[in-house]
């Protein structure tokens, strides 16, 4: 009976170094796969973002140029969303270039895998139990993360040279405890290695994980591909956008808001001109609101126009913005409602030019943001 003892120890042994190296080969993979997403969640964002911008701004001026020919209630709702998916108009063609610089790596070099990877199996702080000991790993290992995720493949080098192993507070082979830590040991290590898989799973099924994960060995190379598919997009875009502004008569968008597609359609006034006493509605969105707005007015950005019309008076409406861009498509909406609206020409930039009177809401010194 005594002989066998060993023996199961021995086995034991063995299934605890070998949950030891299955959860440390997993942890690495997982890691490398997070660095590898947020890098590729860096490098799409400074590549493709400003096309993705670039296209909602097309979309915008395509649907606002539709709604000022067609002077439709749907085609006027439409472009007052795409409005407002797109932001503050810009001319299209500002759309930058594909040509973020200096865009860190996706995937860090082999010789930095290496290196992480066999910096990880010696110092990670789950690899002794003593509590200083942990902290000190823990210290460690932040910064040789923080080395891996920028592909920093000297300071991997100089961190692998400033480790050494301090010695382990595990029970020594032989030791009576020594097969109740190993017990332990081996139900952590597979509670450990569970969590680890789930996370694995969990990266991988990540929008930017899933977009990563067509291409893992040429990451670059599919951005550049999504790159030309977004810039031939646009380029369809602005064919589509040249024939709509070319049946309205309007010969290119504006920079800003661009209200010169509405304006020889809709009641229009100066800033000047507004009565003291008219009811205005500013669809400017809060900061803006916050910062400068006319006492008084009502305000509903212009994303909730639609959902609130309701809460509108049936006065005649002077419709403010920032220059006139916004109220111009909401005035088109509710004169296609029925409604008395006139916009404000200029907005608040007008208004405040015109020297008329403002307040903030924070109670400063107002200004139009």
């Amino acid at each position: 009976m005594s002989a066998e003892i060993p023996v199961q120890i021995g086995d034991l042994e063995e299934r605890v170094a070998a949950a030891e190296l299955a959860w440390l080969t997993l942890d690495v993979e997982v890691e490398t796969l997070r660095v590898e997403i947020d890098n590729f969640a860096l490098v799409h964002h400074q590549l493709l973002g400003p096309l993705y911008a670039g296209l909602d701004e097309l979309d915008a001026l395509i649907a606002e140029a539709l709604a000022a020919r067609t002077g439709r209630p749907e085609d006027v709702l439409r472009a007052i969303e795409a409005r407002e998916r797109a932001g503050e108009p810009a001319d299209p063609d500002e759309v930058p270039p594909v040509e973020p610089e200096a865009p860190r790596k996706v995937r860090p070099d082999r010789e930095s895998q290496r290196l992480y990877r066999d910096l990880a199996r010696r110092a990670h702080p789950d690899l002794t139990t003593d509590p200083a000991e942990q902290e000190r790993r823990s210290v460690f290992i932040s910064r040789v993360n923080e080395a891996y995720a920028a592909g920093d493949g000297a300071a991997l080098e100089q961190l692998a040279e400033e480790w050494s192993t301090a010695p382990e507070t595990a029970p020594a082979p032989g030791s009576p405890e020594r097969e109740a830590w190993l017990h332990q040991r081996l139900e952590f290590l597979t509670a450990r290695i569970g969590r680890l898989a789930a996370e694995q799973v969990r990266l991988e099924r990540t929008p930017m994980g899933e977009l990563l994960l067509l291409a893992p060995q040429e990451p670059e190379r599919l951005l550049e591909e999504l790159a030309e598919q977004l810039l031939a997009r646009a380029s369809e875009r602005r064919a589509e956008l040249e024939r709509l502004l070319a049946d309205t008569g309007v010969h290119g968008p504006d920079t800003q808001e661009n209200p010169t597609m509405f304006a020889q359609q809709l009641p229009t006034t100066t800033a000047a001109a507004v009565p003291a006493d008219a009811v205005l509605l500013d669809v400017r969105e809060q900061d803006e609101w916050d910062a400068g707005h006319v006492d008084g007015a009502l305000h509903i950005p212009i994303g909730e126009v639609v959902a609130r019309i309701t809460e509108l008076p049936e006065d005649r409406l002077y419709v403010l913005c920032r220059v006139g861009g916004r109220s111009a498509q909401v005035v088109q909406y509710l004169v296609a409602q029925g409604r008395d609206a006139v916009n404000v020409d200029g907005g608040m930039y007008a208004w405040e030019a015109a020297g008329r009177p403002m307040v903030s809401g924070s109670g400063g010194d107002a200004f139009v943001l």
